[in-house]
């Protein structure tokens, strides 16, 4: 096997794990510069490898593309991982995204990961596994990005009517007296060469009742609105 191929399996296997949807084997061929022939027969190549091997997993063409599924066999225990993931509690990164979402909505995963300035792909898939975030539409614009919003789930959690009752933008902004403060503290800083200023004068973000950080998943059999 020489080291094209080496490469265009690898580029195979890593554009499929991360996309979304199928993957045409046209496009993976214009991405690659190869034929879709060849596309076609790495990934049939790389099918029967996993299943000679019993992985986990497999690849399989469905609706015009290529994509990594669990195997069949594998069912019961997937099964009861998504359970016992439910009464897991929300990761920062999905609490930052899910704010992004509920403040912003409706607005596509890119517009997300640009907010918050880095890729927001796996943290909108446990919003939407989770049933806080779905999908409401497309965006009349260039590629019709997918647009997504809370679901009624969110507000039940947070225990709010409508997306109006969330709390203002502006009671999570510092004061003035705190702004102005910090300005000093940098400019001095900055002119004394100390190591900075002391992250207590900053108020903790996301410690009021009722915020997005507040929001957690519930002990198991528990389906009351959590309390911070």
């Amino acid at each position: 096997m020489t080291d094209e191929s080496i490469e265009a399996r690898q580029a195979v296997e890593a554009i499929v794990m991360v996309a979304e949807e199928p993957v045409p084997p046209g496009l993976m061929a214009q991405l690659l510069e190869i034929p879709t022939g060849q596309v076609e027969a790495i990934c049939e190549q790389l099918a029967e490898e996993y299943r000679a091997e019993g992985r986990g997993f497999e690849l399989v063409r469905v609706a015009g593309g290529y994509r990594f599924r669990s195997h069949p066999d594998a069912e019961p225990y997937v099964k009861r991982f998504v359970v016992s993931g439910q009464s897991s509690r929300l990761s920062s990164a999905a609490l930052e995204t899910l704010a992004i979402v509920a403040y912003k909505q409706p607005l596509s995963r890119a517009q997300v990961s640009a907010i918050r300035g880095v890729n927001a792909e796996g943290a909108m898939r446990t919003l939407q596994h989770r049933g806080l975030v779905q999908e409401v539409g497309r965006d009349p614009g260039p590629g019709n990005a997918r647009l997504f919003a809370t679901t009624p789930a969110f507000l039940e959690r947070l225990g709010l009517h409508s997306i109006d009752e969330l709390p203002p933008l502006v009671d999570f902004v510092p004061g003035a007296e705190v702004i102005e403060a910090l300005e000093t503290s940098l400019m001095a800083d900055s002119r004394t060469g100390s190591s900075g200023t002391d992250s207590q004068d900053m108020p903790a973000q996301g410690q009021q009742h009722g915020t997005i950080a507040s929001i957690r998943e519930p002990e198991s059999g528990n389906s009351d609105v959590p309390t911070v």
